[in-house]
Formats: C-alpha cells, structure tokens, sequence
C-alpha cells in the first residue's frame, strides 16, 4: 500500500503543475482558433494546435495508465493526405480531438480538488511522523494547554509520531484514492469510447486480413511457379524423350511393333496431363498476370474470345496481387457466361483506378436475363468482397448485361 501512496503523491503533485499549464494553453489555443475559424487559416492552424495537445494527452495517458496500472492507448483514427486543410477538417471531425480538449479544461479543477486532498494529508501526514525532528524549530506559546505539549515537549512530539504512524494506513488510502479519481477521470476521457474501439478493432480485423489475403496470393504465385518451373517442365521433358523413343523405333523398322502404340499411348496421355496441368496453373494464378500485368492479362483473355472484346484500360500502377487475380477471374467469369449464355456481339472490359479504388466494368450488347444470384458470379463477389470490394450485375431482359466490380487497391 506505501508504495502505492508514495506513486499516488506523485501523481497528484504532477498533477497541480500540468493541470493549469494545461487549463491555459486549452483555453489560449481555442479562443485563437475560434478567432481564425472564419478565417482560410483555421484548418491549418487546429491541425498545428492539436498536434501540440495530444502530445499533452498522451502524456496524461501515460501518468493516468502508471497509476492505474494498465495501458491507455490512442484513441485517434490514422489522418492521411498530404494538405493541411483537408488533414485540419478530418481532425476537427474526430470526436477524440474534444475529447482531449474537455481534459485539458477540466485538468485543473480536477487536479486542483483531488491534489490539494491528497497532497495536504500525505504532507501533513509526513510532518506528523517526523514531528521530533523539526517541531523544536518552530515553537508556539499561544497554544491550548494539550496542544501546547504535544507540540512543545520531547513527550508530545513523540505522540505526535505515534498518531501519524497510526493514522498511515488510512491516509495512504486516501492519498491512493485521490490519485486513481483523477486518473479514472483522465482515462474515460483520454481513452478510446466504445465506437472508437470497435472502429479500431475493425481496422485490425481488416488490415490483419489482407495480410492473409496478400499471403495467401503470394502463396499461389509460388506455387504457380513451382508447378511452372517443376512439373510441367518435366512432363515437356519426359514428352520429348518418348518422342525420341518413337523416333527411333521407326528408324529401327519397329513402326509396326506393338511396343511402339503403348508408346504412342503414354505420349497421348502425357499431352492430356501437360494440357491440364496448364489448366490448373491458369485457375491457380494466370502467369500472364506476373509478366505483363492486368491489362496485358485481360487482352490476351479478350483475344481468346469469339466475338469482339474491347478492353479500355488507364494507366494502373502496382496493384496488390490478389487484386490482380480477382478482377481477372471476374472478367474470365463475364466473358465465359456471355459466351454460354448472352448470345453477345460485343463486350466492352474497362479499367478505372483513382483514389485508390479499381473500377471494373464488364458490358455486353447480349439478350441480358443473367441471375445475379448464380453460383459463378455469388462465388466471385465473395472473392470480391474478401477484399473489401464491391461487386453488382445489372441484367435487365433484353440487355445490356453490365458486371461492375470495385476494389480498393491502397499499398
């Protein structure tokens, strides 16, 4: 319990300094910037302001967090940009910002309250115990005739000690109390509320799963190489060695040798294997997406088509891998279902990125009808949505058919 009182005084004593330093520059910086709020400078002079008190919050949030024994985390959402009004607006907006002005105005009279309580009672406390020591120094005849000895006398000084040493207990106890009622007080101020929270328990969930999704798109890629690399470069191998056999079976007058059509044979099945394996590689991941990119991609998907395919691309940039592959497989799934379904003439692909948003666009001139809800295109907007993207199918009888899908493609 002592060295809880003796952490508590600290932090009251702390507490009388910081609480009007903070009262003064909360109440000078919002009567300046109130002024300038009418003002083209006042975005950029709240966004400098507040810089400087959440350095004092954070500060508090420690003090409070060392008293009650736990960590107070950052309660602000993350600003980005790079202009200062727009930055001064989004932090005008976050709730945390008034959160922390409303401590800073209150840091006073709160500290004020509970530091004089605490503070008063551990010193007096204190010059209780060391009465002998220094209560010789400061004698006083006007005193009532009890008062008079225990505060005059060698006897009454060491009662004196004998009564704090008593009373310890029970004014550490306030001092702890005093220290945790200002702390609690800072910390339900100070620390993230229940919606900030969940927004940040949100933004774990989802940056720790696009870490998945990222890895788990690497992972494809590696192993799209690995059968690239490896297997199908042995089955070429082992086709191009039955080859040689068979070529020289019929150098030898062996052209008719029963031998020679097992032989022909397991060529056969090894070129059915090899076509398959590139089939599988292609679901995996299209190496065409590694070595020349999306666009590249979807105008070599285009060429295969049986009717026209346009594809209207910008300028993209990197994208995520796993960005990559959904908006192929999304344009792969368009362009299959036209092709089974639409009786289409022509299909337009485009491709948009501004503000770190992929727009993908799949139209075509077909009899439309298409069943937003059928297993293909469910099973691609779940891909879709993996990614914190959207996708929609609009298909009115008679057509067009249009496959609009969105993926926010921040690095």
């Amino acid at each position: 319990m002592f060295p809880q009182a003796a952490r508590g005084l600290a932090h009251l004593l702390a507490g009388l300094v910081i609480g009007p330093a903070s009262f003064l520059w909360a109440l000078a910086t919002t009567l300046a910037t109130a002024l300038l709020s009418f003002t083209y400078l006042g975005p950029p002079m709240f966004l400098s302001v507040t810089w400087v008190s959440r350095r004092i919050a954070r500060l508090e949030r420690r003090r409070a967090g060392w008293v009650l024994g736990r960590v107070i985390g950052d309660p602000y959402e993350p600003v980005t940009g790079r202009n200062p009004w727009t930055r001064g607006r989004a932090v005008i907006r976050e709730p945390a910002t008034w959160r922390d002005l409303a401590w800073l105005l209150l840091s006073f009279p709160v500290g004020l309250a509970t530091g004089l309580v605490g503070v008063v009672g551990g010193v007096v406390e204190l010059g209780t115990i060391v009465a002998p020591v220094w209560l010789w120094a400061v004698p006083n005849p006007h005193l009532y005739p009890v008062a008079d000895w225990l505060f005059n006398t060698v006897g009454g000084r060491f009662v004196l000690t004998a009564l704090g040493l008593a009373a310890l207990r029970p004014v550490s106890w306030l001092v702890g109390r005093m220290s945790r009622l200002q702390a609690s007080i800072a910390a339900r101020l100070l620390e993230a509320g229940p919606r900030a929270r969940l927004r940040q328990q949100v933004s774990t969930l989802r940056a720790t799963r696009l870490r998945v999704v990222d890895a788990q798109a690497a992972e494809l890629q590696r192993i799209e190489r690995d059968l690239h690399d490896g297997a199908q470069a042995r089955i070429v191998a082992a086709g191009m060695t039955l080859a040689l056999a068979d070529r020289k079976m019929r150098a030898a007058g062996l052209a008719e040798d029963t031998a020679r059509a097992d032989l022909l044979t397991a060529r056969r099945q090894l070129d059915e294997a090899l076509a398959e394996l590139r089939r599988l590689v292609r679901g995996i991941y299209p190496p065409i997406l590694t070595d020349r990119g999306l666009a590249a991609a979807l105008t070599a998907l285009a060429g295969d088509a049986p009717f026209s395919v346009v594809v209207d691309a910008d300028e993209l940039g990197d994208l995520p891998a796993a960005v990559e592959s959904a908006a192929y497989f999304v344009v792969a799934e368009a362009l299959a279902n036209t092709v089974k379904h639409a009786e289409a003439d022509e299909c337009v692909i485009e491709l948009r990125r501004s503000d770190e948003l992929l727009a993908l666009v799949v139209r075509d001139d077909g009899r439309g009808g298409a069943d937003p809800s059928g297993s293909g295109l469910d099973g691609l907007r779940r891909r879709v949505e993996a990614l914190d993207g959207t996708m929609g199918v609009t298909s009115p009888p008679g057509g067009p058919t249009t496959v609009l899908a969105e993926f926010p493609c921040a690095s």
